[in-house]
């Protein structure tokens, strides 16, 4: 409504009125005034226009109806709870207290005023909701006839007044006005383009955002019927008031059940033990018997050298020496087993040792080895340069007597006798070796998790500040990562080395039989030197060829690759490629995403560290693309022989064994996967949907009274009969119902396996599979920066079919999972039924995953059994 229109309803309302010519109509709305005012009835009536203002607010919309206003009132709680929220985590006084704090922090600068483009960091809404932030501001000072780009205090608190009351409908007419600019109760398609604009940038929806100007004729084909040219502020009200949210109802989840049960502590402390042995009993009793190893073997040496004439001269040292050092022999050997990926890959496959073996957990296992070997070496030098040592120097020559056989008449005059010797030399060498190798296998350094520095907004730096910090990050990036790890990890082909002429230069032990380092040695790393000769020799005379490149905007490259006819494999498993133009050298472990029975291998590349973003740059340059910007998609593919450049070769190592590969031992599976941690679970989904498509060919076969698995009866090749020794025979499918949830924080990730999911979405006719899909960029709903998004998407996906987030025929999920109800949903559709729990992605989350897995799996109904993939 425009200023002379107001002002005119304003006089007729107060009585006070000029003359008014009316022109046009008996319609209300679409009627025009003409208005003409003396300026002394406009100052004789200016200040009651600001008395009457508020009161004329529900005239710049239809009036409700009381029916619906009862009807909505049935789900005022939720909504007051949940409904349009402007801000997270408001607690009344506090929350004010927290803004207060951090308004006086901006606005020092500026003598008190906050300008409008900082209106998003004082209310506490991140970076890329700014522009969000901005037409909030515009609303709110709108409301109040406030000119121009700065406020007060007192202005600001009003504002924070407004946005955190829990009033829905309150929330609901702020939302109101940032729609309706121009407050004339009329929202026009330019008015619902920008707010699709302002929605999509803070949700980083960067193809809806492109897309405003087409979803908007959408909305207004949706909420304008009739043709108008605007939509009624009541239409978009009642439409999103419609979809309100459910209380939350039910029993209590397990998990707080538990917490409510045990309460005397003794009690509880026993069940939680009872209950992890039960969950983790694999890793138990593997832990048990290791511990038990190294304390047998610790023991054996220490009693050994007690009863020799070492023990007069240096005492419990040697014991303690000796007795971790026999630990190290133990757990230098051991720590090989589990990076025999071919081995444990042939032992799971092919024994049933996976039953009481957890070779899932073969990298944790890897990995505590070798804080067994750090307390070996720390106990073994401390032992020997604090007390072994020292006390050998300092021996009277009647002690000395009894070391002359193995140190020599002459006692050793100093330190420095030791450390030049071989066994000093050696020993030095493999600590600072291993040291190094250990510090760069971190996590904190592996994963580049190193923390960079703070905000610079708090302190700017100065250039020469900035040129230095630059210096060093480019220095620790160098330092650090993958390569860094990868390279570091070779230099263990010298500690084995050293560790074998160590072993063999013992200062007290003559006997070559009693000298045993190289006997623990021996065995596992024959075993391991020979599967890295195999992958050696399978690189240089095993390359495969390149059937088809994609490369995704989002920083991913999709490879597909032709199946050479020996590769055989499960769905879930992963294998090594290695490509010569990025490294001769370096192999890296990637999810298959191919199903079994495909004439392919593809696999999903993420440009996470220097080697991905290499190979991407790489196969970037091989596909064929158009100026169309960098947000295109670039793809080629090729037939077999092609010769795309001698350059670019791939080699493959594998299948090897993972445990997703599992998911068929389930009636019921949970496929979770983070980001790129959906590759396994869609090579999962896509076998699930082509046994069920074998198993339907199978029972249509033996209802016809022919038997396609065996070709009898049946003139065509099926492609039953050539199934590879991935896919299982379809009678003996067991899994009847699978749940993937995936989780990305980027819109553009969904382009990854949009056609996965419609071919899966589209043949599953008895909806098998249920896929959920969550874009974390996305506010939660009922947070008012999403409600536009939410609207477009429902009207969209009911004219098209299509999810406007994904662009797939599933329907997409804001923010992320509610983990508890997602368990609670599957344990209450599936009792008395084992559900397999498979997750591929960060560490954190696998965390609570794990937990409610166990937690759910304390009442006798439903099992959940969690699997994690390792690399």
């Amino acid at each position: 409504m425009d200023g002379t229109h107001l002002q005119n309803q304003q006089q007729h309302l107060s009585d006070t009125s000029p003359d008014v010519k009316t022109s046009g109509g008996a319609n209300a709305q679409g009627s025009k005034l003409k208005v003409t005012f003396d300026s002394s009835a406009v100052r004789n009536t200016s200040m009651k226009i600001r008395q009457v203002s508020q009161e004329l607010q529900p005239l710049t919309s239809l009036s409700e109806r009381p029916r619906k206003q009862s009807d909505r009132s049935k789900s005022s709680a939720v909504h007051a709870l949940t409904g349009l929220k402007f801000i997270n985590k408001t607690h009344g006084g506090s929350g004010w207290a927290n803004v207060e704090a951090k308004f006086k922090e901006l606005t020092a600068p500026t003598d008190g005023l906050l300008p409008r483009a900082l209106f998003w960091e004082c209310i506490g809404m991140n970076k890329e909701s700014e522009e969000f932030a901005g037409a909030l501001f515009d609303a709110l000072a709108r409301k109040r006839s406030i000119v121009g780009n700065s406020i007060n205090k007192e202005e600001f608190k009003e504002f924070w007044e407004q946005i955190s009351d829990q009033s829905f409908d309150s929330r609901l007419q702020i939302f109101f006005d940032m729609v309706d600019k121009d407050a004339n109760g009329r929202i026009s398609k330019d008015e619902v383009r920008e707010i699709i604009s302002v929605s999509a940038s803070a949700n980083k929806l960067s193809s809806i955002q492109n897309k405003a100007d087409e979803y908007a004729t959408i909305v207004m084909e949706e909420l304008d019927p009739d043709n108008l040219g605007y939509v009624m502020i009541e239409n978009m009200k009642m439409f999103l008031l419609q979809d309100a949210a459910d209380p939350i109802s039910g029993a209590e989840l397990p998990s707080q059940q538990l917490k409510t049960t045990n309460d005397h502590i003794i009690s509880r402390t026993y069940e939680d033990i009872k209950y992890f042995v039960h969950d983790n009993w694999q890793k138990v009793w593997v832990l048990a018997v290791w511990l038990g190893i190294m304390a047998g073997l610790f023991a054996y040496k220490y009693v050994q050298y007690k009863n020799k004439a070492a023990y007069e001269v240096m005492g419990v040292c040697v014991c303690l020496a000796k007795g971790a050092a026999e630990t190290l022999k133990f757990n230098m050997a051991l720590i090989l087993l589990p990076v025999c990926r071919k081995t444990i890959t042939w032992l799971r496959n092919k024994t049933r040792l996976g039953v009481a073996i957890p070779f899932d957990d073969n990298i944790k296992f890897h990995q505590t080895i070798t804080v067994g070997i750090a307390i070996g070496v720390g106990i073994h030098v401390m032992a020997h340069l604090t007390c072994d040592f020292p006390r050998l120097l300092h021996a009277d020559e009647e002690k000395y007597k009894l070391m002359e056989p193995f140190f020599g008449k002459d006692q050793p005059p100093n330190y420095w006798w030791f450390l030049k010797g071989v066994e000093g030399v050696t020993g030095i060498v493999m600590v600072v070796l291993m040291a190094l190798a250990f510090t760069l296998a971190s996590p904190w350094l592996r994963l580049h998790k190193v923390k960079k520095g703070k905000d610079p907004r708090a302190n700017p730096p100065k250039h020469d500040q900035k040129e230095e910090k630059k210096r060093l990050e480019k220095i620790l990036d160098k330092l650090t990562g993958f390569n860094a790890f990868w390279y570091s990890h070779h230099l263990f082909v010298i500690v084995y080395a050293l560790l074998i002429v160590h072993g063999l230069k013992l200062y007290l032990t003559h006997e070559w039989y009693k000298k045993t380092t190289w006997m623990y040695l021996a065995v596992p790393i024959i075993l391991y030197a020979c599967e890295r000769f195999i992958r050696a020799y399978r690189s240089r005379t095993k390359e495969v060829n390149i059937k088809k490149v994609v490369v995704y905007p989002e920083n991913l490259l999709a490879l597909h690759v032709f199946k050479p006819p020996e590769f055989e494999y499960k769905s879930g498993q992963y294998m090594f490629v290695k490509c010569a133009a990025v490294s001769p050298f370096e192999w890296h472990p990637f999810s298959i995403t191919s199903a079994p029975d495909d004439d392919y291998l593809s696999v999903h590349i993420r440009s996470l560290g220097d080697w991905t973003a290499e190979i991407k740059e790489v196969f970037s340059k091989v596909c064929q693309s158009s100026p169309a910007g960098k947000n295109e998609v670039l793809r080629s593919e090729f037939i077999q022989g092609d010769n795309i450049n001698s350059k670019v070769k791939l080699s493959i190592d594998g299948p090897f064994g993972a445990p997703a590969q599992d998911y068929k031992n389930y009636d019921v599976v949970l496929l979770i996967g983070l980001g790129i941690g959906a590759t396994p679970m869609i090579s999962i989904v896509k076998d699930i949907m082509n046994n069920i498509k074998a198993k339907e060919e199978e029972e249509n076969a033996i209802k016809n009274g022919t038997d396609t698995a065996s070709g009898i009866g049946s003139n065509n090749s099926s492609s039953l009969t050539k199934k590879s020794a991935g896919q299982s025979n379809a009678s003996e499918f067991k899994t009847r119902k699978a749940y993937f949830y995936w989780i990305t924080p980027s819109q553009g990730s969904f382009d990854w396996f949009n056609g996965v999911i419609n071919e899966i979405t589209d043949a599953d006719k008895n909806r098998v599979i249920e896929i959920h899909n969550y874009c974390t960029s996305v506010y939660e709903e009922g947070n008012v920066q999403s409600a536009v998004i939410s609207m477009l998407q429902t009207i969209y996906y009911a004219k098209n079919g299509i999810d406007v987030v994904t662009g797939t025929h599933v329907k997409s999920h804001f923010a992320k999972p509610d983990w508890q109800k997602v368990y609670q949903g599957i344990a209450d559709k599936h009792t008395n039924s084992r559900v397999g729990v498979f997750y591929c992605g960060p560490p954190p989350a696998a965390v609570e995953l794990e937990k409610l897995a166990a937690d759910f799996s304390h009442t006798p109904l439903t099992k959940f059994e969690f699997h994690k993939e390792n690399f």
